[in-house]
């Protein structure tokens, strides 16, 4: 049995499933996601990850695109604005709008979307110690 986790914005207007369950959760120190507060686990459109509802979009210059619902205001994912050479587009969703307890004890990456754009080292933290 496959498991998903399903998400969705504060009204119920956005939806998302994530096809499993992921390894971590990424938490980005940039000027937009960390206003936000977002954690995120990355897919690709419509394989790993399925999003519906309508959306307005907050682009970042010419490579990514924040997506939060226009009635409550959630951020529930962003997109790449291109598609790779396989034809795929990189999406990630927030996991904050999932339900805790499936993901609690899943490790925060941390990447440094400020300065570096590296991936820093993990600390130890997991969801739950955030969140509870």
């Amino acid at each position: 049995m496959t498991k998903k986790l399903e998400g969705s914005c504060h009204c119920g207007a956005v939806h998302w499933i994530f096809d499993g369950v992921p390894e971590s959760a990424t938490a980005c120190n940039c000027t937009v996601c960390r206003r936000y507060g977002v954690l995120w686990a990355y897919d690709f459109e419509n394989e790993g990850i399925i999003v519906s509802g309508q959306t307005k979009i907050y682009a970042r210059g010419k490579s990514i695109e924040f997506h939060f619902c226009p009635n409550c205001g959630c951020v529930a994912y962003w997109r790449a604005q291109a598609i790779d050479k396989e034809g795929r587009r990189r999406i990630a969703v927030n996991l904050r709008l999932t339900e805790p307890e499936p993901i609690a004890k899943l490790p925060i990456d941390h990447f440094d979307g400020l300065d570096s754009f590296d991936d820093l080292p993990r600390d130890g933290k997991c969801i739950g110690d955030y969140w509870f």
